[in-house]
């Protein structure tokens, strides 16, 4: 059987009262959790959802995220889950795209109005008949006809068994961004990620007796594999943290003698600096214990990972991956030579080869483009299967990221092809903007690019060519993306401009931008 949720059903009956979910001051063990996932499998098909099914999860790093997911996945049925800073506008595109039968919830507060949002894109959405509401304590009147998934806990129904699946059948869509169109649905295979997680157990040696930390969300492809998936195989405990302030993070990284710690570099570097602040016997607990850090997403530059690694005492092993990759793809690995500044070598059951334009493998040390092979690919982007023949040809996956090889297959990423945008490990696609903000009446035009950023690495930056006569200025032009669009992705910096470089056929030319 390759139902996800059958690691927790192994642990649940092997390891039952060891700890699997540490949040805040409550502990989880393995047959209380799997017990709660259960009930809400319970209701999902008492709902009249069934497998195939897509369900939508918003939740931030709590229990119910756990819960909700493993749920979606005993009944047989795929989850798709979204970002919770997602506007109205936003979780209807995902919702309809998805084909979304159900979204699950989390209610949010005035900072955070994560369900306010979620169900405004749930009412503009027909095909998502049900919309499940995780309460946060905020006691906001429920939206009518929803359901209540703290009652759905309450309940009695404590068994169900995982649908079987096979391996080929879908176990999840996440939602990221491409090189054309608006952001896509990589389909991934219960193999996927079954085999992903697998290769991060054995990659960071991560055994039942250890405890990992989910800084990095959740809902994004990074946490969920390499951190929730991999803490559930290995039968180890799971210290949530919903919101990354790092005085928090290293008390809860003291108090439950983390041994597993993954992130992206801005959070290393908070880290680092809060830790270089308040040395002394608080660091030297936290090193006592901390056996490997995790660090993807975007480059960590060499210095920092030095500066962490004798800080804490600590190897910092760095890879990389992509949502179409499930994401894993290749990491420095512990018990080989770490190359600070590589993403190390493929995993296990993955080929990597570097081409030119042509598709000609390029000799090592020489730049090219990435391209993957191996157990990690997604099936494809869902219902786009014009994008799917792009990506992936001849089963090789193209990157779109611009990297070279060394003679002992350690790979370096130069440059990428994308223009996706990463901002403190979030992926934004410049055109989800450029689309919104032509609806803005004064906009005439509008190129995004991305542009250094001290903390969060890369930055969103508009140039904007108005309307004649349109009379607006950059903080109004802010303001009202901010409106629109996630917290992580309105563009920050805007600058109105008399003009935007171009091509003889009209093509706006980025690079001269920068």
């Amino acid at each position: 059987m390759y139902n996800l949720a059958t690691n927790l059903e192994r642990n649940a009956e092997f390891r039952s009262k060891d700890t699997a979910i540490i949040f805040n001051e409550d502990k989880i063990d393995y047959a209380t959790l799997n017990q709660q996932v259960n009930k809400v499998a319970n209701q999902l098909v008492r709902l009249g959802l069934q497998a195939d099914d897509k369900i939508a999860l918003s939740c931030p790093n709590t229990p119910a995220f756990v819960i909700g997911y493993y749920a979606i996945q005993k009944i047989g049925a795929i989850t798709v889950p979204l970002n919770v800073m997602l506007k109205g506008p936003e979780v209807a595109y995902h919702l309809a795209d998805s084909d979304a039968v159900a979204l699950i919830c989390f209610e949010g507060n005035s900072t955070l109005p994560t369900g306010e949002y979620g169900f405004e894109g749930f009412s503009q959405t027909p095909s998502c008949k049900h919309f499940i509401r995780i309460e946060s304590g905020a006691e906001t009147p429920a939206p009518e006809g929803s359901h209540s998934f703290q009652q759905w806990l309450a309940g009695a129904s404590v068994h169900f068994d995982a649908v079987y699946r096979r391996a080929e059948d879908s176990c999840v869509i996440l939602y990221t961004s491409g090189t054309t169109g608006r952001a896509k649905g990589a389909e991934l295979s219960q193999s996927n990620m079954l085999c992903n997680a697998q290769a991060c157990q054995a990659l960071t040696n991560q055994k039942g007796t250890d405890v990992s930390m989910a800084i990095l969300p959740l809902f994004h492809t990074f946490g969920q594999s390499l951190i929730m998936n991999t803490s559930i195989l290995a039968g180890s405990a799971l210290v949530l943290v919903p919101r990354f302030v790092p005085k928090n993070v290293m008390h809860l990284m003291q108090a439950h003698k983390v041994t597993h710690l993954a992130g992206v570099p801005t959070m290393f570097i908070g880290l680092l600096a809060f830790a270089e602040k308040h040395g002394g016997d608080y660091i030297e607990d936290i090193a006592a214990n901390l056996k490997v850090a995790i660090s993807g997403g975007a480059s960590m530059p060499v210095e920092v990972l030095k500066q962490f690694e004798k800080k804490l005492n600590v190897p910092v092993i760095e890879g990389y991956g992509l949502s179409e990759s499930s994401p894993v793809a290749a990491f420095n690995h512990l018990e080989y030579q770490r190359k600070p500044g590589s993403i190390g070598q493929p995993l296990p059951g993955v080929t990597m080869k570097v081409v030119d334009n042509e598709g000609n493998e390029v000799p090592r040390g020489k730049e090219g483009e990435l391209l993957i092979r191996g157990h990690n690919v997604m099936k494809g982007y869902y219902k786009k299967p014009e994008e799917t023949a792009k990506t992936v040809v001849d089963g090789w996956l193209h990157t779109g990221d611009i990297v070279r090889m060394d003679d002992d297959g350690y790979v370096f990423v130069v440059d990428r092809l994308k223009e996706v945008i990463i901002r403190g490990g979030f992926n934004i696609y410049p055109r989800d903007i450029e689309e919104t903000f032509m609806a803005h009446p004064a906009v005439h035009m509008i190129a995004v690019i991305g542009v250094p950023h001290k903390t969060y690495g890369e930055e969103a930056k508009a140039f904007i060519l108005l309307k004649e006569g349109a009379n607006v200025s950059s903080k109004e032009l802010a303001a009202w993306g901010k409106e629109r669009l996630a917290d992580y992705k309105y563009p920050r910096l805007i600058e109105i401009v008399a003009e935007l470089p171009m091509t003889a056929t009209g093509k706006i030319l980025k690079r001269l931008l920068k």
